[in-house]
């Protein structure tokens, strides 16, 4: 089995916003990873006293935690429970109904001798080799539907989209969303390998069109995560005149998690 990973914060001087991680074994067999990108927050009051790092940390180590204690349990109950918990840490101090508390998107997956389990939820990334070499997206594709007024600004789409029906949806502090996240599940032996990415990274594919997923998957198998983050960070570097990047942000931050089974 070779798994790898790699992160790193879009600027030094901001703390890094994603979270990643890998359990081996799980229960004693098999294993799980978990990827999270913090949402970030505002500039101004967002009704908590904790960061999204805070967040991301607490949210991760339960959801890693629960998915290899807990192997009776479905992913989405891992989710529920890890948002109530996460939730719980905070919920005497903090206003948890503002509509930017701390939250994140989530990539979930576990495995055993028999079955790969996955989840995804909001705009990161997972990507599945079958033995045959072909690549299958795993996407939660609801943001990417949202009609671009509706993100015209924090206001307007927190008052329209985010986390409310007909939009899209992350983890923040009310666990019924983990019902909402895209879920499956597929025989051990169907599964060659996994890749999450969160959206920082997915520029490769997404904004750069540098190639398309099985492309990426090539890319991840011969040089590894830190090949595409570096490749990533040189593409958003070139974009001088953002053609590509246009009103995103110059660098964000990237995470990746790269696992053959």
């Amino acid at each position: 089995m070779r798994i790898e990973l790699a992160t790193a914060p879009g600027t030094p001087a901001h703390p890094n916003e994603d979270y990643a991680s890998v359990a081996l074994p799980a229960f004693g067999r098999g294993g799980a990873l978990v990827l999270l990108d913090g949402v970030t927050p505002p500039r101004d009051a967002y009704g908590c006293l904790h960061s999204v790092p805070w967040f991301t940390a607490r949210l991760g180590g339960a959801l890693g935690e629960l998915s290899v204690s807990r192997p009776e349990l479905a992913l989405t109950d891992v989710l529920h429970k890890a948002i109530l918990r996460t939730a719980d840490a905070h919920r005497a101090t903090c206003d948890l109904s503002h509509p930017r508390t701390p939250q994140a998107t989530v990539v979930l997956v576990r495995w055993d001798d028999e079955r790969v389990e996955h989840l995804v939820l909001s705009d990161s990334v997972l990507l599945v080799t079958a033995p045959d070499g072909r690549v299958e997206p795993v996407l939660d594709g609801r943001l990417a539907h949202v009609p671009r007024a509706s993100l015209a600004s924090d206001a307007i789409a927190d008052a329209t989209v985010r986390n409310k029906e007909g939009g899209f949806f992350t983890a923040a502090a009310d666990p019924e969303v983990a019902a909402r996240a895209v879920t499956g599940t597929r025989p051990r032996t169907e599964v060659q390998s996994v890749a999450a990415l969160t959206d920082g990274a997915a520029r490769w594919v997404e904004k750069f069109r540098e190639g398309d997923w099985p492309d990426c998957v090539a890319l991840l198998r011969k040089e590894g995560p830190q090949a595409l983050v570096d490749r990533v960070r040189a593409l958003e570097s070139a974009d001088t005149e953002r053609v590509f990047l246009r009103r995103s942000k110059t660098h964000d931050d990237a995470a990746v998690i790269y696992a053959e089974l």
